[in-house]
């Protein structure tokens, strides 16, 4: 699982969508843990220093964006195609909210700023 976290993630236009900040495994009584997904985003690496930095991170995006921001961004583990030195992902990320934040900085306060 460590030669996963950091890496960086493409989408299936090769699109740079984040660097893997979480793997969610599976346990499984008698047999081993079994990956399922990769998680992107700040909440996830909030939650590497600890559980109440991550709870903080996620009321604080969950206040600032909704609540769909209340959690971080997964893709599941059968959407990644090679996780060679970048992990590249079946995914459209046009069709998800990662870049809802970039987004919404882009429109509300880079957008106002003379000469932007």
């Amino acid at each position: 699982m460590r030669d996963l976290l950091d890496k960086q993630v493409f989408d299936r236009q090769r699109v740079k969508i984040g660097k893997v900040d979480g793997v969610v495994a599976e346990l499984r009584r008698g047999k081993p843990p079994r990956i399922v997904a990769i998680e992107l985003g700040s909440i996830t690496l909030a939650r590497r220093l600890g559980a109440r930095p991550g709870e903080w991170m996620a009321q604080l995006a969950t206040k600032v964006g909704g609540k769909r921001h209340g959690e971080p961004h997964r893709i599941a583990w059968n959407k990644v195609q090679d996780s060679g030195l970048d992990i590249e992902c079946d995914i459209d990320v046009r069709e998800t909210s990662i870049f809802a934040w970039q987004d919404w900085l882009r429109d509300h306060v880079i957008g106002r700023i003379p000469g932007a």
